[in-house]
């Protein structure tokens, strides 16, 4: 199963792949490599609480030229004693949103860019940022797409979702996403009919708690498209294994699932 492991949380990438130098997005999105080698000014704009460990932290990058939904930055953070710490970590908001990026963070612990971000960080702060990076987990817009995520693994699905809003998309696409209780489901406000939740530990009354399962994924794969759906999984190591084992299990054609992992 083709995969790479980036982060959504405080981890660093081991394992991934050399891109296509550029990607185009109905639309006139595109987005040129060349410039994700820069490393660019980000100023804090804005803090929005998701869930009592999860934060957005949007901020104004003039020079962003674009992203695709699903790919992540490099950030960096400069100690005054020079010591310097980077992450890699999945942009949340949609291409159109121009001049702007958004990212969700966990407050990991122990994690020092996490920590630094829940703890310290207020809007007028710089960091450092660089990308957008890997088109592996893009999504362009030009197939059906089917997700499922777990915890801060629904990241980058979220800007999917947000660009198919946006632009007023007409192909299928569903979100399956899990979390341990409603009040740990990041973007909760933001869910429609696209999404299916499904919570682990806790859940509103009539609602079952348990895992995602097989069955949450054959309703998911019910009504199959023309052409097909691409699948997007994203979230810890065990989840991913389990999700997409459902997935293949379900039908779903083994070299149509792309996988993010975190951990």
């Amino acid at each position: 199963m083709t995969e790479t492991t980036l982060s959504a949380t405080d981890s660093t990438p081991s394992a991934g792949f050399t891109p296509p130098t550029r990607f185009a997005v109905p639309g006139r999105i595109s987005v040129n490599n060349l410039t994700a080698a820069t490393w660019q000014r980000a100023t804090l704009t804005d803090v929005r609480r998701e869930t009592p460990h999860a934060a957005t932290f949007r901020f104004a990058v003039p020079d962003w030229e674009g992203h695709l939904p699903g790919q992540h930055l490099m950030l960096r953070l400069r100690a005054e004693d020079g010591y310097v710490a980077q992450r890699h970590y999945s942009i949340a908001s949609p291409p159109d949103d121009t001049g702007h990026i958004e990212l969700t963070l966990d407050h990991v612990d122990g994690g020092e860019v996490s920590g630094w971000f829940h703890t310290v960080a207020k809007p007028g702060d710089e960091v450092e940022v660089r990308g957008p990076l890997s088109g592996f987990f893009a999504w362009p817009g030009d197939r059906p797409a089917l997700l499922v995520g777990a915890g801060s693994g629904v990241v980058p699905l979220m800007s999917m979702v947000r660009h198919h809003r946006a632009r007023g998309l007409s192909l299928p696409l569903r979100l399956l996403v899990s979390a341990r209780s409603p009040e740990e489901l990041i973007y909760a406000s933001e869910y429609g009919a696209e999404t299916t939740p499904v919570f682990t530990r806790t859940a509103p009354e009539g609602v079952p708690v348990g895992r995602v399962s097989a069955a949450h994924v054959a309703a998911l794969l019910a009504d199959r498209p023309e052409g097909g759906w691409e699948a997007y999984v994203c979230g810890s190591n065990g989840f991913a294994e389990h999700a997409s084992r459902l997935l293949v299990d379900a039908g779903q054609p083994v070299d149509r699932i792309r996988i993010e992992r975190f951990g």
